[in-house]
């Protein structure tokens, strides 16, 4: 999909979902609903969730596609490099990333984007694969990124 392409169509999410998340205050209502929009509008998102920081842990909550790990080894992957960076992670091949978990052999490429407490600091993440190499950009990032801060708002 092109940029331009991508970013209307993520234009039209962040309206659609601005409208739906006024309904709830609750958190993981907000969660639930930003991926399951964000899974079927998206046809490249293989797997669509977030993981949170429980106990020291990174623990699966809301998702959608196939089954997760349900914890990720602490300090290792993708999720924990976005936690410990408090930042956004773009991967085009996973299978060349040292220290991924692969949760399903699938996934070829993934993006993570931190879940912010009021405060700044990473609290979880939301994370997304896809089957496709390549597949994240830097609209990617910036929109969910947004999206991310309408779950918090």
């Amino acid at each position: 999909m092109d940029k331009k392409k991508k970013s209307g169509r993520y234009s039209r999410i962040y309206t659609q979902l601005e409208k739906l998340l006024e309904k709830s205050k609750d958190t993981d209502a907000r969660m639930a609903t930003a991926i399951a929009l964000l899974h079927h509008k998206m046809a490249y998102f293989f797997w669509t969730g977030f993981y949170v920081i429980s106990e020291g842990e990174l623990v699966v909550r809301m998702y959608q596609g196939p089954v997760a790990c349900q914890v990720l080894e602490k300090g290792k992957g993708v999720c924990w490099e976005a936690v410990n960076g408090n930042k956004s992670i773009l991967i085009d091949d996973v299978h060349k990333y040292s220290g991924h978990i692969a949760c399903d052999a699938r996934s070829n490429s993934e993006i993570v984007i931190p879940v912010r407490s009021q405060s700044g600091e990473a609290i979880g993440v939301l994370d997304v694969d896809s089957t496709e190499l390549s597949a994240f950009d830097e609209v990617d990032v910036e929109w969910l990124e947004k999206i991310i801060g309408l779950i918090n708002s």
